[in-house]
């Protein structure tokens, strides 16, 4: 029955029931009497009780409702409103889920088109960055070889200097290039690519150690790419922002697929909302249906944990590593 005539057959119900009464055992006096003040006042608490109770019964639904689409986000998805409460109501938290499901494919798709074409400028950029301004200062820095052995010796130191700040913007380009597109990755692997990461990464103050499990399932080649980036953010927010000394990054087997986190000592999460990077992490883990979790670690700093779903053939490791693992090189 819809909530309208529910609440109103209820007050009919009550107000026919008073009348009825009024007209039968129950009379007012002039003036009235203790006895019948007791009993309009028993029967306005009871109609008002019974009206409070439909109420609150009939309109939960919307309060649960309201909070779902105040807490929504379409980056954690799955969570969904019970539908409850039957007629209209039912039929509105049953619409909201069915809108909820169609914005969170139409946001897979149009991510899943953004990243595509990230990555393609990414390639393109990194590709450029290579061929053209690479080319250009290596012709750069073997003209100044020239000139430098033909110089004067009064000139000479001078253009060893040139020769070393060029050589040292070659170098930064390349590294440019390979974070844009790592090589790496498409040559090697996944694991060869996350030992080169957390290598880039180590240094300036920063130990960055790794425990990467050479056992690892099939991946396909989106799942790789999104296990690097996810790694590759989750060490530069660590380097921006955690004032951390040292860093793990970590790839295991788990059953039904793998599981990689990026741990430091930092100062941790503090009370600000998630930036442009976790929500690109967040997007690029919904594109291949993984888990991201961001939150303290144990023991003080951050923790970024990403579980992406693979189909496990054979029995999986079960060591965890920690962060507080002795020092040594893989």
């Amino acid at each position: 029955m819809p909530l309208f005539w529910r609440i109103f057959l209820l007050n009919a119900i009550v107000l026919i029931t008073a009348t009825a009464l009024l007209l039968g055992p129950v009379t007012v006096s002039t003036p009235v009497l203790l006895t019948e003040a007791a009993v309009l006042t028993v029967g306005l608490a009871a109609m008002l009780g019974a009206n409070a109770l439909l109420l609150r019964v009939g309109l939960a639904p919307l309060d649960r409702l309201t909070r779902a689409m105040t807490t929504t986000d379409l980056l954690r998805p799955g969570r969904r409103p019970e539908v409850s409460g039957g007629g209209e109501i039912a039929e509105l938290i049953s619409t909201y889920n069915t809108m909820l499901d169609r914005l969170e494919d139409e946001r897979a798709t149009s991510s899943a088109r953004a990243l595509s074409a990230q990555e393609g400028e990414r390639r393109r950029i990194a590709q450029e960055l290579h061929d053209e301004v690479g080319q250009s200062l290596t012709a750069v820095l073997l003209q100044l070889k020239r000139v430098t052995d033909h110089a004067p010796e009064d000139l000479q130191e001078e253009l060893r200097l040139v020769q070393e700040t060029t050589r040292s913007s070659l170098d930064e380009i390349r590294r440019i290039a390979r974070r844009l597109r790592p090589g790496v990755l498409d040559e090697l692997g996944l694991v060869s690519a996350l030992k080169s990461l957390a290598t880039e990464f180590g240094g300036e103050g920063l130990s960055v150690q790794h425990w990467l499990d050479p056992d690892l399932p099939e991946l396909g080649p989106e799942a790789e790419l999104v296990l690097y980036r996810v790694a590759q953010e989750g060490l530069t927010n660590v380097v921006r922002h955690a004032r951390a000394r040292r860093a793990g990054i970590a790839l295991r087997r788990i059953p039904g697929g793998v599981e990689l986190w990026v741990r430091d000592d930092g100062r941790g999460i503090v009370d600000a909302a998630e930036g442009a990077g976790i929500r690109g992490m967040r997007e690029r883990a919904l594109l291949i249906g993984a888990d991201l979790d961001v939150g303290p670690a144990s023991g003080g700093g951050t923790e970024v944990r990403l579980t992406v779903p693979v189909p496990v053939r054979g029995p999986a490791p079960t060591w965890t590593p920690v962060i507080d693992a002795p020092d040594r090189k893989h």
